[in-house]
This record gives C-alpha cells, structure tokens and sequence, in this order.
C-alpha cells in the first residue's frame, strides 16, 4: 500500500486510513459527516443536560441560559439594571486591568479586589450562601473602599 500525506498536517497516511493518526483530521467526506454527527451528539448531551433523569426541576428544553447563570434573564431587567450591570463590568475590569499592570505594589492587591468584588457575578456567588444577591449598592461600597485603600496604599509607598 501506498503512503499519501495529510491534507492538514501533512503527516503520512495509508491510502485506505478514514482519519490522520497523528491530528485525527477526518480523510475523505464521509469520515466528515460521521464526525460531524458525532460532535452533534456529543453537544446535544452536554446541553441537554446528560446530568441523569428528567424528573423534578427540569425545565424542558435542558438549556443553560442567563437566568442560570446570573440568577435573572436579561430581557427581565430594567433599562437602569441593565445599565447598572454594564457599567459594574466596564468599571470591574478597567480596575482589574489597572491593578494587574501595577501588580508589583501593595496598593494593587485591594485595586484588583475591589474591581472583582463590583462584577455582577460576583454579587450572586457571594449571596448563594444566604441564599439571595447581595444588594448592588453593597458591593459598590465594598468596591470604593478596596479602591480608597488600594490609591492610599499608592501614594504612600
């Protein structure tokens, strides 16, 4: 038998191989669709929930949507919520940012606290003990103080 290479990383194949041994690159179509059908399947598990029975508390469909996630859908917020969430993530990662580039000072220890502590999803994971969110006007004090502390800490030393 006769040795062809693999169109995508050029690695030698047997005529006859259906996949690449070395990058599992599939060989002609129909090696293709079986995979393609097979990445189906597999996604349709993992979204459709494949955590076992269909029993109580599911919702159906098996979707993981933002409600799960952040604990209320996105089309259920104000225009002031949605507005609120925005500007906690610009402001949380800006601050996060900032604190990363100065790392090397004291000060960017609380900078980068402060900036996680006024996402939105750390409000639901910091409430799922009590079993609610913290309230968003808290974790922005909590983010003034980090932040108050961190520039202190800057100037000082």
């Amino acid at each position: 038998m006769r040795m062809k290479s693999c169109p995508r990383c050029e690695a030698p194949i047997d005529d006859s191989a259906r996949f690449c041994s070395q990058c599992g690159a599939p060989q002609n179509e129909e090696a293709a669709e079986e995979l393609d059908q097979y990445v189906k399947r597999q996604a349709k598990q993992v979204v459709g929930g494949s955590g076992g029975g269909s029993g109580a508390g599911g919702g159906g469909s098996g979707d993981v949507t933002a409600a799960d996630v952040f604990g209320v859908a996105a089309e259920e917020l104000t225009e002031r919520e949605q507005l609120w969430r925005r500007g906690s993530y610009v402001l949380g990662y800006a601050t996060i940012v900032v604190a990363l580039t100065q790392i090397t000072n004291p000060g960017a220890w609380l900078l980068l606290l402060g900036g996680i502590a006024i996402l939105p999803p750390t409000r639901r994971l910091l409430g799922l003990p009590v079993g609610g969110t913290f309230k968003r006007e808290a974790m922005a004090g909590l983010y003034v103080v980090f932040v108050v502390l961190g520039a202190a800490l800057f100037f000082v030393l």
